[in-house]
């Protein structure tokens, strides 16, 4: 398959940010880690690859005269709907509440990714917001993208849901390592436990590698910058949750990317192709999780 690299000066760090459950705040971190390392000079881009219920969209107030589904129709190219978000990010917005973007054919979801290929965006860092859970859709994206970050909370449905997303991924597509961000936690010491809870599980069924990337504090500005149609990081830099993104985007340009010239969007873009019209398993029952979390 034939990509294009024009107007990119260098290799596409892609990151696919996952979740087990709803109501995790993937979205929220996929937004302010954006938008963090936006702030650090980053070219970056947000994908919002839930197809069915949009959220970054909704989260910013932007104004999406055309999404997806106008993409796939061949009405316009991906780059006619990139949107501009805070402190220079740049935006892929999705559709939402739209039924047939959440059930795409294996065609579409081929010219969906096909549809990145043509992209001659300047981008230093590809960061794809999934949906919940394991549909194809999630699971491509994950299998496809260099580095995969799972959102977590500490409770016991979302450390079980969790496990049960790494189960099919390192047993079906091959992804060993994931990296985890705690959200939502009260104290770093909660974030800690929370994550020994999931290695504890993971070490004893599952054969794969999990780092503690971050744990963001529960902070109510949160909620403040969503009302006021805007990111925790820009509306309030100095709040904790800040701070935390923050380090987590530094944390994020050191690790490694692409050496091969062309860059890793190219490779994201094939390999999705790549595996696109392969079955996925349905996960086994996750009780041994249930009962350790």
């Amino acid at each position: 398959m034939q990509t294009s690299t024009r107007n990119r000066r260098g290799p596409v760090k892609v990151i696919t940010v996952t979740g087990g459950k709803g109501g995790v705040g993937k979205s929220s971190v996929s937004l302010n880690t954006a938008a963090a390392l936006s702030q650090l000079g980053r070219k970056v881009l947000l994908f919002d690859a839930d197809l069915g219920l949009a959220n970054i969209d909704v989260m910013l107030g932007l104004r999406v005269e055309k999404n997806l589904g106008h993409v796939l129709k061949g009405e316009c190219s991906l780059k006619d709907i990139i949107k501009d978000g805070p402190l220079g990010l740049r935006i892929v917005p999705a559709s939402s509440g739209l039924k047939e973007m959440a059930g795409l054919s294996r065609d579409e979801h081929a010219g969906l990714i096909r549809a990145f290929s043509d992209l001659d965006e300047d981008i230093d860092v590809l960061i794809v917001d999934t949906a919940a859970g394991i549909s194809d859709m999630v699971l491509s994206f994950c299998r496809a993208a260099q580095d995969v970050v799972m959102v977590v909370c500490n409770e016991p449905t979302s450390v079980a849901d969790a496990y049960a997303q790494m189960k099919v991924l390192s047993r079906d597509y091959g992804v060993s390592r994931f990296k985890i961000v705690a959200n939502q936690v009260h104290s770093l010491d909660e974030g800690k436990s929370m994550f020994k809870k999931l290695v504890l599980v993971t070490d004893r069924f599952l054969d794969v590698t999990l780092e503690l990337v971050s744990c963001i504090p529960a902070d109510p500005n949160m909620k403040n910058a969503i009302k006021k149609r805007s990111c925790v990081v820009d509306l309030f830099p100095q709040s904790p949750a800040s701070r935390a993104f923050r380090a987590l985007a530094l944390r994020v340009l050191k690790w490694p990317v692409p050496e091969r010239a062309g860059g890793h969007l190219e490779f994201f873009v094939e390999s999705l192709v790549q595996h696109d019209g392969e079955e996925s398993n349905e996960p086994e029952d996750t009780a041994e999780v249930r009962t350790e979390a």
